[in-house]
């Protein structure tokens, strides 16, 4: 009975500090719902679609939003547009997780090492951050790109690359900082190895920050993908990505605006989704904006 009432003491605490997280902080609670809401579309696309993404039936060609059987209304070759976008939803976030993760693996071992070590690799691998930081996030994506080929998993990498330096710079600065600390003296002092001190004290301190940075940067991950699809670098047609959409609406803005709109908007309410999330994420964690 002790072990078991041992066993389930540490779960309990825990929900009790997540309830109470979420009372002090609730704005955080409202953007892991949006969040939440946006990976759900995109795992249940199939199920929830109406229609084939990519049926054609030029005979429904340029209906408009609210007409039967199409609540966005339908493009130019008859395609339900509410359909295409929610497996947008399967295209664009899949890209923003492994973008991130590329620039977050990357960028967090320059940062430790450049950070811990110092000397010598923090002079040459800092230099190689600054190059990258010379060029324009987005226009260093493109270079990439243009370079690999067209192809939504090469868009992934171009993206995660940028992402890079943003990880390494804060991961550099954050173990600087966490270096000068008694606690990490203390336990250098006792015996502890590299591996040990960067796995079980520098790493866990390392969270909060990297947590609120991911979900910043999962909008301009999602962002920069469909625009380089829009400019034919990244999915291509017949894809139901957001940028491919844009790119073949702009042609009959005039006529039937909603043709870009539409994916428009669904990446403004998912840039925006993960902002406010980074956003309230940030003012919880941390210490210095808390009231």
């Amino acid at each position: 009975m002790s072990s078991v009432a041992t066993s389930t003491a540490p779960i309990g605490q825990t929900r009790i500090r997540l309830l109470e997280f979420g009372r002090e902080h609730p704005s955080v609670l409202v953007g892991l719902a949006f969040v939440s809401l946006l990976f759900l579309v995109a795992l249940l696309a199939p199920v929830i679609s109406p229609h084939n993404p990519l049926s054609v039936t030029t005979d429904d060609a340029y209906l408009r939003p609210l007409s039967p059987g199409h609540l966005l209304g339908t493009d130019e070759l008859g395609r339900d547009l509410l359909s295409r976008v929610l497996w947008g939803a399967r295209v664009s976030l899949p890209v923003a997780f492994v973008a991130i993760s590329v620039g977050l693996f990357g960028g967090g071992l320059v940062g430790m090492a450049c950070g811990y070590f110092g000397g010598i690799i923090d002079l040459l691998l800092m230099r190689f951050i600054d190059a990258l930081l010379a060029f324009p996030g987005l226009i260093l994506a493109i270079a990439i790109v243009a370079a690999l080929g067209p192809g939504i998993t090469n868009a992934m990498i171009a993206i995660g690359i940028v992402a890079i330096p943003v990880y390494a710079r804060l991961v550099r600065a954050l173990v600087l900082q966490l270096k000068q600390m008694e606690f990490i003296t203390a336990t250098r002092s006792l015996g502890a190895t590299t591996p040990r001190l960067i796995l079980r004290h520098l790493i866990p301190n390392l969270l909060n920050p990297i947590i609120v940075q991911v979900s910043l940067s999962a909008g301009f991950a999602i962002l920069s993908e469909a625009i380089l699809s829009f400019l034919g670098l990244g999915a291509q047609v017949p894809t139901p990505d957001w940028g491919v959409m844009i790119n073949s609406g702009a042609t009959f803005l005039a006529n039937d605006p909603w043709l870009a709109i539409v994916p428009g908007a669904a990446i403004s309410i998912t840039v925006y989704s993960f902002n406010f999330l980074g956003d309230s994420l940030r003012d919880a964690l941390d210490p210095r904006l808390r009231k």
